[in-house]
C-alpha cells in the first residue's frame, strides 16, 4: 500500500501505512468507518492496491459505489489527496464534470493531467487542459499528450503549439524564458538563466532543461559572495568536453545510488542536466541552488564547483555535517569546513572531519584535539584513518584518562 498519506487523521494514517489491524482495514475497505468523504476516498484508493486480494476487491467495490456528487465534491476540493485526484483522473467512468474539476484543481499532479490529456474521449476536457498554459510550460508531457489525442480540437492544438513556440523552441533563446520567470516572481532563477552560457550555447542544454533547473534556484545574485573565486577565469582553467561532463554525471549517479539505494528517474534527469552544464554555470548554481542542487554539486570532481556549494548562503548545518562525513568529497571542501568558525564550533562536524579519511592530515590532526575522550579511544582503533591520526588520538586518550 501507499505511504503517501496527506490526511492528519491518525486513523487514516494507520490504515494507509498498513499499521492498522486487518479488521480495521477491512472495515475501511467496505466503507464502514466514520470518515469524511475526502479521507474515505484516500483510504479506499490506498487499499485498492493492497496485497490482500479480498481487501483490494472490497475497496474497489466501495469506490464503484460512490455517488457522482460525492466524487465531484472531492475532485473540486483543494485539500484532496493528490493520490485521490490521480485516481479520479484515471477513472474512465467518472464523467465529464468530475474530470473537469480534476483539471481545474491546482493540486492535481501534472502526471495525472498528462495521462488524462492523452486518454480522454471528451474533446472539451482536452481543450480545458490546453488552456492552462502554466501547466503546459511546467510539464511538456501534457502538450505531447494533447497533440497525440485524436479527439483534440483545433483550438486545443493551437494553444499547445503556441505555448511550445513561445517557451520551448530554441530560436526563442533563453531570454524569453527568463522574462517569464521574472514575471512570475522567480527573480533568482531569471538571473541565472539570463547569464547561463550552457543554455545560450544551444544543443547540449535546451530551454526545457533551463526550466527544470530554474525550479532548483533559490538565491539571488545580491545574496551571494563570489569574491573567493575569479569567475572570469574559470573556463580558461577548466575546459571540459561534453563527454567528460557526461562521465561526471554518471559517476554522481553511481555515488548517489550507493548511498541512497534506488534513485528516482526525475532525480537522475536532474543530475544529468546539472552535470552537463559548463564549469562556470555549475559554480553559479552551486552558490545559488537549493538543497537538491547542492546535493548533486557537492559531489562534483571539480574542486571549484564543490567549493561553491560550501559558499552557498542557504546551506544548512545539517548539510555541512553530512558533507564532513562524505568520503567522495574534495579535500579542499573539508579544509574549508574546518576553517569556518561557525561550523568548527559544531561537535558533530568536528567529529565527522576527524573520522573522514579524506580530511587533509594537518586538518585532521588539528580537529582531533577537540574530541571527547570516548571518541578519541574509538578513533585510535579506526583503521580507516591515517596512522598519524590514530596515534594522536591514542596519545590524547591516554593523557585524558591519566594513563
Amino acid at each position: 500500500m501507499s505511504t503517501n498519506v496527506t490526511s492528519t487523521n491518525p486513523v487514516v494514517q494507520a490504515i494507509v501505512s498498513g499499521t492498522a489491524p486487518r479488521q480495521a482495514q477491512m472495515a475501511a475497505a467496505r466503507g464502514l468507518l466514520p470518515l469524511v468523504q475526502g479521507e474515505l476516498l484516500e483510504v479506499l484508493v490506498a487499499l485498492r492496491g493492497a496485497d490482500d486480494a479480498e481487501m483490494a476487491s472490497a475497496a474497489e467495490a466501495t469506490l464503484e459505489e460512490q455517488e457522482r456528487e460525492t466524487l465531484l465534491s472531492v475532485a473540486a476540493a483543494e485539500e484532496t489527496s493528490p493520490m485521490v485526484l490521480s485516481y479520479l483522473a484515471a477513472r474512465g467512468g467518472a464523467g465529464r464534470e468530475v474530470h473537469e474539476a480534476i483539471v481545474l484543481n491546482t493540486q492535481t499532479p501534472d502526471e495525472a493531467i498528462a495521462a488524462l490529456a492523452g486518454t480522454s474521449a471528451d474533446a472539451s476536457i482536452v481543450e480545458l487542459i490546453a488552456i492552462n498554459q502554466q501547466r503546459l510550460i511546467r510539464a511538456p508531457a501534457i502538450s505531447d499528450a494533447v497533440l497525440a489525442n485524436p479527439v483534440r480540437t483545433l483550438e486545443a492544438e493551437r494553444r499547445v503549439r503556441e505555448t511550445r513556440r513561445e517557451f520551448f523552441e530554441k530560436e526563442r533563446g533563453a531570454q524569453q524564458i527568463a522574462e517569464e520567470m521574472r514575471a512570475r516572481g522567480m527573480t533568482a532563477a531569471a538571473e541565472f538563466i539570463e547569464s547561463a552560457e550552457s543554455i545560450s550555447a544551444g544543443e547540449a542544454f535546451s530551454v526545457e532543461d533551463a526550466w527544470l533547473i530554474a525550479q532548483h534556484i533559490e538565491v539571488s545574485d545580491a545574496d551571494i559572495d563570489d569574491s573567493w573565486l575569479p569567475l572570469e577565469r574559470i573556463e580558461e582553467i577548466f575546459d571540459e568536453s561534453f563527454e567528460q561532463r557526461t562521465a561526471s554525471a554518471e559517476r554522481v549517479i553511481t555515488e548517489t545510488r550507493a548511498e541512497a539505494g534506488e534513485v528516482a528517474p526525475e532525480r537522475i534527469s536532474l543530475i544529468m542536466r546539472i552535470m552537463r552544464m559548463n564549469v562556470k554555470d555549475r559554480v553559479k548554481l552551486g552558490m545559488k541552488g537549493d538543497r537538491e542542487a547542492r546535493a548533486v554539486l557537492i559531489r562534483d570532481s571539480n574542486k571549484l564547483v564543490a567549493q561553491a556549494v560550501i559558499h552557498n548562503p542557504r546551506i544548512t548545518d545539517q548539510e555541512v555535517e553530512a558533507i564532513a562525513a562524505m568520503r567522495t568529497v574534495s579535500d579542499e571542501v573539508l579544509r574549508t569546513i574546518a576553517m569556518n568558525r561557525a561550523w568548527a564550533r559544531s561537535y558533530p562536524v568536528i567529529h565527522n572531519l576527524a573520522r573522514n579519511p579524506r580530511t587533509p592530515l594537518p586538518t585532521a590532526m588539528t580537529v582531533v584535539t577537540r574530541l571527547y575522550a570516548k571518541d578519541l579511544k574509538t578513533l585510535s582503533q579506526n583503521r580507516n584513518v591515517p596512522e598519524a591520526v590514530r596515534r594522536q588520538a591514542s596519545r590524547l586518550s591516554l593523557t585524558r584518562t591519566g594513563q
